[in-house]
């Protein structure tokens, strides 16, 4: 089944408690140009792979026209993890660590998420930064570049299907998976196996699809929750 070292992998599939805040952020711009791409990476461990995968990754956004990349490193822009009381504003210091994000992700037309997988899951400060947000996510796109051992990350992908399916985001079919990552990339940071680049083009082809569909959509009419 996983003959190859990247796989483009096709598949279909159909609580997290959004944090109440007074702070309203501006959402993704509807008035057409490229696509504003927010590339999340999702591990926050020492000696992480993350980054690599997602230079890879934005520098195939940077190759199009039709779309720019902000990249969202977790490290860099540490969340809180304790919540405040469900429908309870969040403290000034919640709200400040949150600046650092949540506009981000509110601008953003898209959305890639890097990530690993930690016993058949995706990493806690992912799921975290997840939680934090709500309507950032409504009414948009989500890909996905996973890597891993033997299932290349796959069963993480698909739990966050999960999860963002219940905050109203649209989960693309395609998802660029790298198995036994660490004989895939070269010293320069670029997968051996040229089919990688091809499942990136398909990835972001459908990304660019429905961002302008949903992008048009919200321009329309406002997204009903």
């Amino acid at each position: 089944m996983y003959a190859t070292v990247c796989t483009l992998y096709i598949q279909s599939t159909p609580y997290t408690h959004g944090v109440a805040h007074t702070e309203v952020f501006p959402m993704a711009d509807a008035t057409g140009g490229p696509l504003r791409i927010a590339v999340i990476i999702g591990s926050t461990r020492d000696g992480r792979f993350g980054p690599v995968v997602a230079d890879w990754i934005t520098g195939h956004i940077a190759e199009r026209e039709d779309m720019t990349a902000d990249v969202v490193d977790l490290v860099e822009t540490p969340l809180p993890t304790v919540f405040p009381a469900f429908g309870q504003t969040p403290s000034d210091e919640v709200v400040a660590q949150l600046g650092a994000v949540s506009p981000r992700l509110a601008e953003a037309d898209a959305f890639v998420i890097v990530t690993p997988e930690y016993n058949h899951s995706f990493p806690a400060p992912l799921k975290n930064a997840i939680d934090w947000h709500n309507e950032q996510w409504h009414g948009k796109p989500v890909g996905f570049v996973s890597y891993g051992g033997l299932a290349g990350g796959l069963r993480a992908v698909e739990q966050l299907r999960v999860v963002l399916a219940e905050l109203h985001a649209v989960t693309v079919r395609n998802t660029v998976s790298f198995h036994n990552y660490g004989e895939v990339f070269n010293a320069d940071g670029k997968p051996s196996d040229p089919g990688c680049d091809v499942a990136a083009k398909a990835l972001l082809d459908q990304l660019t699809w429905w961002g302008h569909a949903l992008r048009e959509a919200r321009r329309a009419r406002p997204y009903a929750v």
